[in-house]
């Protein structure tokens, strides 16, 4: 008996299966249809994108040759295609070292450059921070010292990973100002912090000689 009640429910799962085939067979077999191209346009998808980045890593690698020949010219428009064209991680780069070519013909030029990547919201923060410093330091020389607080005194903060540059150019700023005040509080800042590098705290501490005159020429 419980071998025929078997059989009979066997019988009824295989029928049930059956009618359940042909009423959506249409639809599991456009699912499976879509998978299958899904998969392939993935595969598409990233063998396109791993030759894309290894055609604009060639690049990157040429245009750092002419920067080394000394064709800085070749070299800033060969950075420049590639921030034009390339994949994004190497646009972001080929910017950075673009501007660092044409500070070396127009610092004012670099500048803009590294101002619109500070202000770009698809750079990364911490590559926007080192943009900001990299401007400071073109600027210093010429900026007031409004100017240069405005720019990265939010880098000076204690938590930020760049605050001893940061405090070194505000220094810098303030002593030009003849803020005597001011350049020692950034730089006395640069030698109290243990986690500063040495080099940054032999000149902090050189600076800070200048500092200590100036205030006693006062």
């Amino acid at each position: 008996m419980s071998d025929f009640i078997r059989e009979v429910d066997e019988e009824y799962r295989r029928d049930q299966a059956a009618k359940f085939w042909l009423k959506y067979q249409n639809w599991i077999i456009g699912v499976a249809l879509l998978v299958v191209i899904a998969t392939a346009g993935w595969r598409l998808w990233e063998s396109q994108k791993l030759k894309a980045e290894q055609a604009a890593g060639a690049q990157f690698q040429a245009a750092l040759q002419l920067a080394r020949d000394g064709k800085g010219k070749e070299a800033e428009a060969a950075f420049l295609d590639i921030a034009k064209t390339g994949p994004a991680g190497y646009q972001v780069l080929a910017r950075f070292r673009g501007a660092a070519e044409i500070a070396n013909r127009e610092p004012k030029d670099a500048v803009q450059v590294y101002d619109a990547l500070a202000s770009d919201a698809a750079v990364d923060p911490v590559l926007q921070s080192v943009a900001r410093l990299r401007a400071a330091y073109l600027r210093v020389d010429d900026a007031d010292q409004a100017e240069i607080k405005q720019r990265i005194e939010p880098l000076a903060a204690p938590t930020s990973p760049f605050r001893h540059s940061a405090r070194e150019l505000l220094g810098l700023a303030a002593l030009k100002a003849n803020d005597m005040q001011a350049a020692g509080r950034w730089l006395d800042m640069i030698v109290a912090d243990p986690q500063a590098p040495q080099s940054l705290r032999d000149r902090a501490t050189t600076l800070l000689g200048l500092v200590a005159s100036g205030g006693t020429a006062g």
